[in-house]
């Protein structure tokens, strides 16, 4: 997928130094938790980046939850690139690879609940996902004061790109 010299793909190992760089700046600004380079390189299958000019700008993975729900998660996009339709390209190709996967609902939790209605998600309970709590939000230090919005999307059986 590409547009405006901005492609999405598949990370590789030789990405992992980047994503770290990227998703650490969010963690520092208290947006999302920070990522091991070892989680990063454990994980990197399940990352997805946008390069432009063969440049790391922005990053998201993928969650595997069940057969039929996966959660998109660790989205970030370097300053100099944002608003410019780089997290919906990010979230569109996860998107698309989950339908491959048979995934039918996707659910991200998110402090930006608007650009996340902007792609056709829903405000939902946390409550709606143990499995999250259970495996990830345990270690949180938020885990009893969490400010993140649960949001879900059906995304239907077809490849909507």
């Amino acid at each position: 997928m590409a547009s405006g010299g901005i492609t999405i793909r598949t990370a590789r190992l030789a990405d992992a130094e980047a994503i770290g760089d990227i998703t650490a700046l969010y963690a520092d600004r208290g947006f999302m938790l920070k990522r091991s380079p070892e989680n990063i390189i454990e994980n990197i299958r399940n990352f997805l980046v946008a390069e432009h000019d063969r440049r790391v700008i922005g990053s998201c993975a993928i969650s595997f939850f069940t057969l039929h729900l996966a959660e998109i998660r660790t989205l970030a996009v370097i300053d100099s690139f944002k608003r410019r339709g780089v997290g919906s390209m990010l979230v569109g190709k996860a998107e698309d690879v989950l339908r491959e996967e048979g995934v039918t609902t996707a659910f991200v939790l998110t402090l930006n609940p608007v650009f996340f209605l902007s792609l056709g998600y829903r405000e939902v309970s946390k409550e709606m996902f143990p499995q999250k709590i259970w495996r990830d939000c345990i270690n949180c230090p938020k885990l009893m004061a969490c400010d993140e919005i649960a949001m879900i999307k059906e995304l239907g059986g077809e490849m909507a790109r």
